[in-house]
């Protein structure tokens, strides 16, 4: 008689990630009861959001990228994306889109399982995705909600003016506000405001600190897979709340001490023994495949240092800050700064900083099929960064939620022969 297998223990979670579990829970819950307890939802982006106004105002920020890379974790995506497309969607649209489409033709069940509110406002502000802009149209044919755009001009010549700044801030006095106040009957309150940004600016304080501590060696964190949870909480619906700043502090005092101990980032094998290769990340991760994805890197000692896609709701560490004293003006900088707003040069120029500050070994670029917001240039970012920066670049493919663009053996076999390549150099260059 064969023994009776053995049960794995549970994995064990640090207590800001139980904070940050319960913290969504309780949200999809407020969501769920929304329509017996009248609450107002707004749907809304990551770039650019403008999540402490919406909670000035008591409105629930629901986020459609979010929905669809998290229903594409839990394996939903293949049967929403295929029913989009039956309903018309090219193969090209982006995929969290036709998630999003299916999501909402199958019931409007969110990843957690609960449904979804019908949205009171869908709130679009535009920071350099033509594709929001689609989105939302059809969202709005669907449920015939209220539409208010923030349009945000591109920074075509990496810096913001004056003049730009003046014309966001005019759109959040005439179109935006006026919209949460005809939704919630209830007036601007400007020192609500402030006193959310305040709590913004402290759990960004933190935030930085975390992705900073990735310049140690070895890292205590990955910044790329890793800091996928790390940033959920800023660049979602919690942003300006106690919540946050606590979840911030919390996983600030867990990365110094694995930084006094220290040890390098938690993976999903547990602890990594040795780092063996600093790499910048660019692009956003592969979601159906999440932890594959990452173990491809873990298996080879491979640690991101730095991506470019946590910084997609915020770059951060190059010293912006929400400022409580400046409210309007603020929210419309954040915007203007997000990283899917920066031209080709300011991103070629973070990259280059990025891997000589962080001591990569090389960079890796993500490219996902049907995301342009990342995808255009790319090509031309890896041949900048490697001439400016002298380290190796590395190119693989995939998509953000549709399963069918995830190549495992393509992508394993692309990494590998990259990672040896970085350690021949290695072993030249110690020769």
């Amino acid at each position: 008689m064969s023994p009776a297998p053995v049960t794995p223990p549970p994995a064990q979670k640090d207590s800001s990630q139980v904070r940050q579990k319960a913290m969504i829970a309780r949200h999809f819950d407020r969501l769920a009861a929304a329509p017996e307890t009248g609450a107002r939802s707004a749907y809304t982006f990551v770039p650019g959001n403008l999540t402490e106004l919406l909670l000035s105002f008591d409105v629930l920020p629901v986020l459609p990228e979010i929905n669809a890379l998290q229903s594409a974790m839990r394996g939903k995506t293949a049967e929403y994306i295929a029913m989009a497309e039956k309903l018309g969607h090219s193969e090209d649209v982006c995929t969290y889109v036709k998630s999003d489409i299916g999501m909402m033709k199958s019931g409007n069940v969110g990843p957690t399982g609960q449904r979804l509110p019908t949205p009171d406002l869908l709130l679009l502000s535009y920071t350099g995705c033509f594709t929001f802009m689609k989105w939302f149209e059809l969202l709005r044919e669907e449920y015939h909600s209220p539409v208010a755009m923030l349009h945000v001009p591109y920074q075509a010549d990496g810096r913001i003016t004056e003049a730009m700044r003046t014309y966001v801030v005019d759109q959040l006095k005439t179109a935006v506000i006026p919209k949460l106040e005809e939704i919630t009957g209830r007036n601007y309150d400007e020192d609500r405001l402030k006193a959310l940004l305040a709590r913004s600016a402290q759990a960004e304080d933190d935030l930085v600190w975390v992705l900073q501590s990735a310049k140690h060696v070895p890292s205590p964190i990955d910044a790329y897979f890793g800091a996928v949870y790390y940033v959920g909480p800023i660049f979602s619906a919690f942003r300006g709340t106690e919540d946050a700043v606590q979840y911030y502090r919390e996983l600030r005092e867990e990365i110094a001490e694995r930084m006094r101990e220290g040890k390098g980032p938690v993976t999903p094998d547990g602890e990594m023994d040795r780092e063996r290769f600093r790499v910048v990340v660019e692009g956003p991760p592969n979601w159906t495949s999440f932890r594959q994805f990452w173990k491809m890197f873990a298996d080879e000692g491979a640690v991101a240092v730095a991506s470019t896609y946590s910084k997609v709701g915020g770059v951060y560490d190059l010293g912006f800050r929400h400022d409580p004293d400046r409210p309007l003006e603020t929210l419309a900088e954040y915007c203007l700064g997000c990283y899917t707003n920066l031209n080709l040069p300011t991103r070629i120029d973070l990259l280059t900083r990025y891997v000589t500050e962080y001591r990569a070994d090389g960079f890796l670029i993500n490219s996902v099929k049907s995301c342009n917001s990342f995808s255009a240039g790319q090509l031309h970012i890896l041949r900048e960064v490697e001439a400016r920066s002298g380290r190796p670049g590395g190119f693989i493919e995939s998509d953000l939620v549709d399963p069918r663009y995830f190549s495992a053996a393509n992508i394993k076999n692309r990494l590998e022969s990259y990672f040896q390549m970085l350690d021949q150099k290695r072993l030249g260059a110690a020769s």
